[in-house]
């Protein structure tokens, strides 16, 4: 179990603080993440990196020469926000480019295909590779759905060394593309992981027992198998690594393959070499010479038992790329040219001036604080539960991403509150802060939800019945372009869709404000039941839908309980601070 924090929400903020102080030789803070303290040559590519926290050495430890730019450092298994993707890229650019690369998570790709959106509208060249290495997550034939495990690392060398030969942005994406078509790999879990502040793991395994295709996130295995011994272990591995090839790697006989053998949190790095004893026994067996292996924690899931291996095709061109040096916290290789310390001022998030609200819009935006500020201590008494529920077939992280996001938005709420702002400047700021602050699948589609009702409210009028419809369909209409799911996919969508069409058939029968939102909230909370019955179509549970089976989905079951919060302070009486 994780041990050593202070307050759960805090963990990931307190663990880059730390990382920064340790390694100031490679790293230096940056919004969002961190960036190299090294001088990088003008006109190179950035390449930069991302994920969740809980990999260490992922994402921040392989930020140095020679490998990744710089990193955006997420919450604990929740991917960075949009916000910290485009601070750190503006951070690592150096007027080369840049080239996103991440593992290919829901999530993730969200929030870096939005940054990446952003970034070219402000005129930076900037290309996305997405790691698909995770052979169980999905069949060859789907190798786009495929997960990014511990791939990541050969697929962020290859493009880091290119970065560092000169080569332009096209061409290092092109490299990288490449390294990734050639990389398979796949793990196995003795136990599952706790995240900090939990009280059980987000998956078990039995005594004796091993589960096969696990995901870096706490994700079950899509199997079971008698625990085995070192050496079966790396025969089950190799055996089936070399049954799937890439599309231009006919044979494997005399081919040269990149290694990982990685320990996912507590397996010994001598039980690892045990391990790998076998693994090159049978690559050379089978013709195939293993390069600069690696082996040990590259790619970790707290403190998850577990193991993976990598293979990685290499053709000459990767193989250069795969031996070239490099200096970072967590990966050393060769020796780089010494570099100096660069002295350039690093962004900063900027603090804009607020536009002020009329009376009425002002009033309405201190009925939106309250209803944020119940919403966040419904979120608070429920986080356990939806933690729970999420655990079941994704990665157990969802309540505390909704309680991270709901509380920086109703602290941004109160302070625009406070300068006067109405309404839709309330929400708006609400939005940007739960974003930012959540990451996450969630956390970019409530600032989506929040941002697209405060700009439809405005902040000159009170908001009308039929105002609020529009709000409650452009929230909608958001979600669903952005996210991409539909109904019967078992997420938020499934809430979302009946929320919006009993509060606008509700409007167009007469209702009050409050009146449609007593039948929305109790729409929602019928459809949010009866995600149970449904198979996940998208996202982190997509691989696991039986398992998800009798059990709500986690998003809909939130978005249904503060449909029902903001009916309750609609139905309070308004206070004597407009409350």
């Amino acid at each position: 179990m994780t041990r050593l924090f202070n307050d759960p929400a805090a963990f990931a903020d307190e663990m880059t603080e730390g990382f920064v102080a340790a390694n100031g030789r490679w790293v230096r803070h940056t919004p969002g993440g961190v960036v190299r303290s090294t001088a990088t040559p003008e006109g190179s590519v950035a390449v930069v990196v991302g994920g969740g926290s809980g990999h260490y050495p992922a994402f921040a430890g392989m930020v140095g020469q020679g490998l990744a730019s710089g990193a955006v450092i997420g919450n604990v298994f929740a991917s960075p926000s949009t916000q910290q993707v485009t601070a750190v890229s503006k951070a690592a650019h150096h007027g080369g480019g840049v080239l996103l690369a991440y593992g290919n998570y829901a999530g993730d790709c969200l929030n870096f295909d939005a940054a990446q959106e952003r970034l070219r509208g402000e005129g930076l060249q900037v290309e996305t590779i997405r790691v698909t290495d995770d052979i169980f997550s999905a069949p060859d034939t789907e190798r786009h759905k495929r997960r990014g495990i511990a791939g990541d690392l050969v697929v962020f060398k290859v493009a880091g060394a290119a970065a560092a030969e000169g080569l332009p942005l096209e061409a290092v994406s092109a490299l990288a593309t490449r390294a990734n078509d050639r990389t398979r790999s796949m793990g196995v879990a003795f136990s599952g992981c706790m995240l900090p502040g939990a009280d059980e793991p987000l998956f078990s395994v039995p005594e004796g027992k091993m589960a096969i295709g696990l995901g870096i996130h706490g994700e079950p295995g899509f199997a079971e198998a008698d625990l085995p011994t070192a050496d079966e272990l790396a025969t089950l591995f190799v055996e089936r690594l070399l049954q799937e090839l890439p599309d231009d790697v006919a044979s494997y006989q005399g081919q040269k393959v990149a290694v990982l053998l990685n320990g996912l949190g507590t397996v010994k790095q001598e039980e690892l070499f045990v391990v790998y004893r076998r693994v090159a026994q049978l690559l050379d067996a089978a013709g195939v010479t293993a390069v600069q292996p690696e082996v040990g924690e590259l790619c970790t899931s707290f403190d998850m038992a577990g193991v993976s291996l990598t293979l990685t095709w290499l053709d000459e061109d990767l193989e250069r790329l795969w031996t070239a040096p490099a200096d970072t916290p967590a990966f050393h290789r060769g020796t780089v040219a010494a570099s100096l310390k660069t002295e350039t001022d690093l962004p900063t998030y900027e603090k804009k001036e607020l536009k002020k609200g009329s009376a009425a819009s002002q009033q309405a935006a201190a009925r939106i604080v309250a209803v944020l500020e119940a919403a966040r201590d419904t979120i608070d008494t429920n986080v356990d539960d939806l933690g729970r529920i999420d655990a079941v077939a994704g990665d157990g992280d969802h309540g505390i991403g909704m309680q991270r996001g709901i509380k920086a938005a109703v602290d941004a709420a109160q302070e625009a509150l406070t300068a006067g702002a109405g309404a839709g400047t309330v929400l708006i700021e609400a939005a940007d802060a739960w974003s930012d602050r959540a990451g996450g699948t969630s956390g970019a589609l409530w600032g989506i939800a929040l941002r697209r009702i405060g700009t439809t409210l405005g902040d000159q009028d009170k908001p009308t019945p039929e105002v609020m419809a529009a709000a409650v369909r452009a929230a909608r209409d958001g979600i669903c372009d952005t996210g991409g799911a539909q109904l019967g996919d078992k997420t938020m969508v499934d809430v979302l869709i009946p929320l919006d069409e009993s509060y606008a058939a509700a409007v167009a029968d007469g209702s009050s404000v409050t009146g449609a939102w007593g039948v929305a909230a109790d729409a929602a909370e019928s459809a949010a039941e009866a995600t149970k019955n449904l198979l996940p179509r998208m996202g982190r549970a997509r691989p696991h839908a039986e398992k998800s089976l009798g059990t709500p989905d986690a998003g809909a079951v939130s978005m249904s309980l503060i449909a029902r919060t903001v009916h309750t302070v609609l139905s309070t009486p308004v206070t004597a601070n407009g409350k």
